[in-house]
């Protein structure tokens, strides 16, 4: 991780795999403004480019399909090495693609938004989402090398970072009090984007998540930890069809919810609750519910991956640096923090 990294690309990748070709798989925006910086960091290899549309969408089995056409239209074999240039949608379906693609390909990570440098890219969980419920599809399948340009950063639209930042204040919920409060304390810093700020909160962010996976790589066990705020997050993404709201949007809504769930049955202090909402308003991420009902709510949570013969799972703070994972939670406290948030009865 660090500014600058594309133009190493081709340097970075020999580290770990030689690839005959490399597919590029990204979106027209990202191509357009940090493409040509990632060609001349591949110059010693062929290099091909495949657009996709943007937007969670595209994280689909048809768009998958027509990525393993276009692969094998171009000579794609095991030799090829896929690179994931984007964001979190565009490192989800690569990897996907990858990891299915002649039973799995190398491929790279070079992920160009906050959220995925911190969280998305970092781990080995790829995915397509079905219509009912957000990454149902997928695999375990980890990146040769993840390059994280943090210098890329600057051009992403205020809504990307902020996004981002939910995945940021999502670690130092479940594993690092002292970043919680490097935060509250850093706030201007990291919104104005200054690179000391965004180089510590990558770092920081990556450190946390490889930790957790390294203990737990196929989240059997402690890796759901880092699915803290998505029980309900997930649920709004899928309500909204994919588009009401960025992933970090709706993980930030899910981490008040959970907050409130967990101090509504004792088992944290309702003024962490209150911190951690604090935290979320201070960078600008909602944290209210509008146009859904409880009950659509509890019922995509019920389709979620995360849930166990039908009941919903839930990541629960216990305190600003610790939390349980795998909780059942009392249908009425879940009731009461959803209506709580703006949900309709």
């Amino acid at each position: 991780m660090g500014a600058g990294l594309l133009a190493r690309a081709g340097e970075l990748i020999a580290r770990t795999t030689a690839p005959s070709r490399v597919f590029i798989i990204t979106n027209p925006a990202v191509d357009r403004l940090h493409g040509d910086s990632l060609r001349r960091g591949l110059s010693t290899v062929s290099a091909d480019i495949i657009l996709v549309p943007p937007g969670e969408r595209q994280k689909s089995l048809r768009r998958a399909a027509l990525l393993y056409d276009r692969l094998l239209q171009s000579g794609a074999d095991r030799c090829s090495a896929i690179v994931a240039f984007g964001g979190g949608v565009i490192g989800d379906l690569a990897g996907f693609v990858a990891a299915t693609y002649m039973r799995g390909v190398p491929y790279v990570q070079a992920p160009t938004t906050l959220l995925a440098q911190v969280d998305a890219a970092v781990g080995g969980k790829v995915a397509v989402d079905h219509p009912h419920a957000k990454n149902l599809i997928g695999a375990f399948y980890q990146p040769r090398v993840v390059i994280a340009d943090t210098g890329v950063l600057r051009t992403l639209p205020a809504r990307e970072y902020r996004s981002g930042l939910a995945e940021v204040i999502k670690h130092a919920v479940i594993a690092d009090a002292e970043l919680f409060e490097w935060l509250q304390l850093n706030a201007n810093a990291v919104a104005a984007r200054e690179p000391a700020a965004v180089m510590h909160i990558v770092r920081r962010s990556c450190e946390i998540k490889a930790d957790v996976v390294r203990r737990d790589e196929r989240e059997s066990g402690v890796r759901a930890v880092l699915n803290f705020g998505h029980t309900v997050g997930h649920a709004l993404e899928a309500l909204g069809g994919y588009r009401a709201f960025r992933h970090g949007e709706a993980v930030a809504i899910g981490m008040v919810a959970a907050a409130r769930v967990s101090a509504a049955t004792g088992r944290l202090s309702s003024s962490d609750a209150d911190e951690i909402e604090r935290l979320l308003e201070v960078y600008r991420l909602p944290t209210r519910i509008s146009g859904f009902s409880v009950g659509q709510i509890v019922t995509a949570m019920r389709a979620d991956k995360k849930a166990a013969f039908g009941a919903p799972r839930f990541v629960l703070p216990l305190a600003v640096g610790k939390v349980e994972y795998g909780a059942e939670a009392p249908e009425d406290a879940v009731v009461r923090a959803l209506t709580d948030l703006g949900a309709m009865p």
